[in-house]
């Protein structure tokens, strides 16, 4: 078994400090000695995504538009987590509550993700809910333009073949959603 060594960094600079956007350049020492003094990290915030389900055996998805390549994607409900205002958790409680005015009783963490750990320092923190319920009206930042659409869990599987569901991250937490669902079936039959 070969044994993997990390990378050495031996600077580390900001170089692009926005809100909504931030650019580390990192010098590092590669395990061979080589050095590479313009190695870019984009710092990004966690993310919480929530498979939420409904009494009619129902999943909650959200369509809208994602400006990065100009196209309009059938996803989970997700967003950024505040991390010095609240815990994964309630961040992806919020989610659910302002882009799609369901709520859930409580909220399953079913894992935690890394969105792309060649580039970027975030986590996808995904969440199961059952018995999701409509609650109130969505809630939307100015950048939202958001229709909520209910997809039956048996349809679900289809409609990721077809390509109609294609975001990663939801799709990841789908794929986990519907075997923590199973789990929880198996264990009611026991």
């Amino acid at each position: 078994m070969k044994h993997l060594k990390k990378w050495k960094t031996l600077n580390s600079n900001l170089v692009f400090n926005n809100p909504w956007c931030q650019i580390r350049q990192d010098e590092v020492e590669l395990p061979n000695g080589k050095i590479i003094n313009d190695f870019f990290i984009n710092i990004r915030p966690d993310i919480a995504l929530v498979f939420a389900l409904t009494e009619n055996q129902e999943i909650v998805f959200v369509r809208q538009y994602r400006h990065g390549v100009g196209e309009i994607f059938l996803e989970l409900p997700a967003g950024a987590v505040e991390p010095n205002f609240e815990s994964a958790e309630s961040g992806a409680m919020r989610e659910l509550t302002e882009e799609t005015g369901y709520t859930a009783g409580n909220l399953t963490k079913i894992a935690t993700l890394y969105d792309n750990p060649v580039k970027d320092t975030n986590k996808l923190h995904l969440f199961f809910a059952q018995n999701a319920k409509k609650s109130s009206e969505q809630v939307l930042d100015i950048t939202e333009d958001i229709e909520v659409v209910l997809v039956p869990a048996s349809e679900v599987m289809d409609k990721i073949a077809a390509g109609d569901i294609c975001v990663s991250g939801s799709i990841a937490a789908i794929f986990l959603g519907l075997n923590y669902l199973r789990k929880l079936e198996q264990d009611l039959t026991l």
